[in-house]
């Protein structure tokens, strides 16, 4: 028992030594100063504060807790996505005196707490909507003194909370881009400082919270292509029977008139039928008492009506049209008169005559010879003031009006019209009280003339080397000019309401058209340009807001 006594004394002591130790160990722990927070060599850091100078980027090995960050004079020029991820306790970022040209589109991501951002006295030009996407504590923004020209639409709209904006010093380009930020600063209650428009001239050093959102013209149009029929074609004539939408091509190249359907689910033009036609220049749907005709001009081998038979679902010869009349047809126009139904093709050979035919009971039979021994190249059908009138253009002399007599029954000469001396293609238009007649030519300026009472007199001239083709239109409240040629591309031309007359729009890369065509489609509207060397072009007339 003494031994093990003996035994136990120096093991007590080392016990209560080595405690001891740990004891003074942690002492000595206690009264050490803190250890010093990584910082790198460009920053003054103190624990949750780190000023930086002359950075090559973002810095990365900040303390953690850092909840006030400025960079001055950095020596990068963009601020990438996610830059500053690394510091989610940021509450204060200044960025002002650098020469940052760019900041990515979720720069400040992960910055959830962050209430002040500058980004003053740098060069930046452009920001992204999605800019300052996440930083729902924001409280002060300022991106003053600047290279701003405009700001993207609804950029501060993730700021829920922004009570301070200071825009200033930047030069700001007071377009449509800009219709949205004086919109927005009629309505927000963020102070905003007094901001001025650097252009465009007219509203320089205007106040952009003065601006009257009327002064912004900002609706604009376009016509893209929409859909692509891999076929030439030489005329299209769109119709309705029986509550569907068809359209029809003639195809000299496919020896068819070719009758497409509209899908108004798939909302494309598809193929439905076909007419067999080996020379076909004009296809012409008509509808006459519920039943669908289409009258086929060819070249050669003589013209044809055809009956749709709803039964058998096929076309089927109805009748022939007079070879000996009828020779070169070119252009076929159907029309109403009286409630009676016409249809008149332009003959554009020496020995034949452009002729009208009317409908009775169960075909359609001669009723006028008007025009022989001329070259015709179009038709065209007027119906104001309760005075129908046919236009035959002719490519050997001036067009020819025609006015109906209700008393003989017939169309009357009534004059022609001498401002120009030949022309390819007739058509006609309304603007306000006025009437006005387009006539392509080949060689010359196409002519814009407009009808003065007893003459017509010209508005304008065009040029048009090699035009075959033209087509006024009204699109909504736009009214166009499609002018083609086979010499170069098509042009668009809109009618400025003011001056009266078609100022230059757009142009469209179709090879060689034969007529263009407008097709209100549900709503779609389409422009198509049959094509007699290329592809069948669909365009679709868009509306643009370039505030937007």
């Amino acid at each position: 028992m003494a031994r093990l006594r003996a035994r136990r004394g120096p093991m007590c002591r080392l016990l209560v030594l080595s405690t001891l130790g740990f004891y003074l160990m942690l002492q000595a722990s206690a009264k050490r100063p803190p250890k010093t927070p990584p910082c790198p060599p460009s920053c003054s850091c103190t624990r949750d504060t780190a000023f930086c100078v002359d950075s090559k980027s973002v810095p990365k090995n900040l303390p953690s807790e850092v909840i006030s960050l400025t960079l001055v004079n950095a020596a990068f020029s963009e601020i990438q996505d996610g830059a500053f991820s690394h510091l989610p306790l940021l509450q204060f970022l200044l960025l002002n005196s650098n020469k940052f040209t760019l900041i990515g589109d979720n720069a400040f991501t992960g910055l959830s707490h962050l209430q002040y951002l500058f980004i003053e006295n740098n060069d930046i030009w452009g920001l992204s909507k999605f800019t300052f996407r996440g930083l729902k504590s924001l409280t002060h923004l300022s991106l003053a003194n600047n290279n701003l020209q405009t700001l993207p639409r609804d950029i501060f709209r993730p700021l829920d909370i922004l009570s301070d904006l200071d825009l200033r010093g930047n030069a700001l380009n007071c377009d449509c881009k800009v219709k949205w930020l004086v919109e927005w600063l009629a309505h927000t209650n963020t102070t905003v400082a007094p901001i001025y428009c650097a252009s465009p001239p007219r509203f320089q050093e205007h106040k952009v919270q003065d601006l009257p959102l009327r002064e912004f013209d900002c609706i604009t149009t376009d016509f893209v292509l929409y859909q692509t029929l891999s076929f030439p074609a030489v005329s299209a004539e769109p119709f309705l029977y029986s509550s569907d939408l068809y359209l029809a091509l003639a195809q000299p190249g496919a020896s068819a008139c070719t009758i497409l359907k509209w899908d108004y689910v798939e909302r494309q033009l598809r193929d439905y039928d076909r007419i067999p036609a080996p020379s076909a220049v004009h296809c012409k749907p008509m509808v006459v008492d519920g039943q669908l005709y289409v009258v086929v001009a060819q070249l050669f081998g003589g013209s044809y009506i055809y009956h749709w038979d709803p039964n058998t679902t096929r076309f089927t010869k109805l009748q022939d049209i007079d070879p000996q009349r009828v020779r070169k047809p070119n252009d076929l126009e159907a029309f109403r008169i009286d409630g009676d139904w016409f249809f008149a093709v332009a003959d554009s050979s020496k020995a034949g005559a452009t002729s009208l035919y009317r409908w009775h009971q169960n075909g359609f039979y001669s009723h006028q010879a008007l025009h022989a021994w001329h070259r015709d190249t179009d038709l065209e059908f007027v119906d104001g003031e309760g005075k129908p009138r046919l236009i035959v253009s002719s490519s050997s002399q001036a067009p020819v009006i025609y006015q109906w007599s209700r008393t003989q029954k017939q169309f009357v000469a009534q004059g022609e019209v001498t401002q120009v001396p030949d022309a390819q293609a007739v058509k006609h238009f309304r603007a306000g009280r006025d009437s006005y007649l387009c006539l392509s030519r080949y060689i010359g300026d196409s002519k814009i003339l407009r009808w003065e009472g007893t003459r017509f007199s010209e508005v304008q001239a065009l040029p048009s080397r090699g035009s075959l083709a033209l087509q006024p239109f009204l699109v909504g409240g736009h009214r166009y000019l499609a002018l083609g040629s086979d010499f170069s591309f098509t042009q668009i031309y809109q009618w400025d309401e003011g001056r009266q007359k078609f100022v230059r729009f757009q142009e469209l890369a179709v090879q060689a058209p034969r007529a263009f065509c407008y097709m209100p489609a549900g709503d779609a509207q389409l422009l198509l340009a049959p094509s007699f060397k290329g592809q069948t072009l669909v365009y679709r007339h868009v509306v643009v807001d370039l505030s937007a």
